[in-house]
């Protein structure tokens, strides 16, 4: 299957304040050969990105402390950063969630809760091609 040799090895980052929704993402990613790093919070995952510098990265809005939009636009400032993939997590589908995402860089949005087929379409789209 080609999409799931495209996923093998991505290193994708999983932002979400939900523990279901962080061992969901997990379980269908490395089921699918990605590496994945989990972060519960927007600072946890800032230090995080800084430290293992993930491929795609799936960023909850609601969340306490750094909501998602705060996360997503600290992480597009980073010069370093500013061209990977940041898709927002929201069980919210409205035009202004979706708009406001765009707003502070993001690559994408997927609602909540999402399936294993949605979520590896995403990140086999956004994914940089494999060498």
């Amino acid at each position: 299957m080609a999409e799931a040799d495209k996923l093998r090895g991505v290193k994708v980052m999983v932002i979400d304040d939900s523990n279901t929704i962080r061992r969901s993402a997990e379980i269908f990613l490395v089921q699918a050969g990605c590496q994945v790093l989990l972060a519960e919070d927007g600072f946890d995952a800032l230090a995080k990105v800084a430290d293992h510098q993930p491929e795609v990265i799936f960023c909850d809005i609601v969340m306490p402390r750094l909501d998602g939009y705060q996360t997503c636009a600290l992480i597009k400032k980073n010069q370093r950063f500013r061209s990977t993939p940041v898709i927002m997590l929201s069980s919210r589908d409205g035009l202004f969630d979706r708009a406001r995402g765009r707003m502070v860089g993001s690559d994408h949005y997927l609602t909540k809760p999402f399936t294993k087929d949605s979520l590896l379409q995403t990140v086999a789209a956004f994914a940089p091609a494999a060498a």
